[in-house]
């Protein structure tokens, strides 16, 4: 190296680092028929800045009940790197959940999600009915 060279130490300051670009793909949930489904019987709606691998949906007039069952439901996918679910305000009807996927989409795992959920209801409803009959035969 010669004199008028700087020497590389590792050290990087912010202002020299280029800022790293991440493309966010808008995703149209309308394009696949089963989840239009899903869309059209619920009131949910996918929120700005969502990709394929995650995205944010509103679900208007929820609350914690799907909110934290969903999202533990949602959670025991191998392919969800993460889940989360808020009410963004005590007086507002909304529930918004983030879902971030290693593998498929976020829509994907929501779906399998909600189907996940109501077979989990099914067998507690199968069982209750079961027991409550068995009582009541008592």
């Amino acid at each position: 190296m010669s004199g008028s060279e700087d020497a590389f130490d590792g050290d990087v300051s912010m202002g020299d680092v280029a800022p790293a670009v991440v493309e966010q793909v808008e995703v149209d949930p309308t394009e696949d028929a089963v989840l239009a489904a899903i869309w059209a019987k619920q009131n949910v709606r996918v929120l700005p800045g969502s990709s394929d691998t995650a995205a944010s949906f509103e679900f208007t007039n929820e609350d914690h009940t799907l909110g934290n069952a969903l999202r533990y439901i949602i959670m025991k996918n191998p392919n969800v790197e993460f889940c989360g679910y808020s009410i963004p305000h005590p007086s507002e009807p909304k529930m918004n959940i983030r879902i971030q996927t290693y593998e498929g989409t976020a829509f994907e795992a929501l779906e399998k999600g909600l189907d996940d959920l109501i077979d989990l209801c099914d067998v507690v409803a199968e069982e209750f009915v079961g027991k409550r009959e068995a009582f009541g035969r008592q």
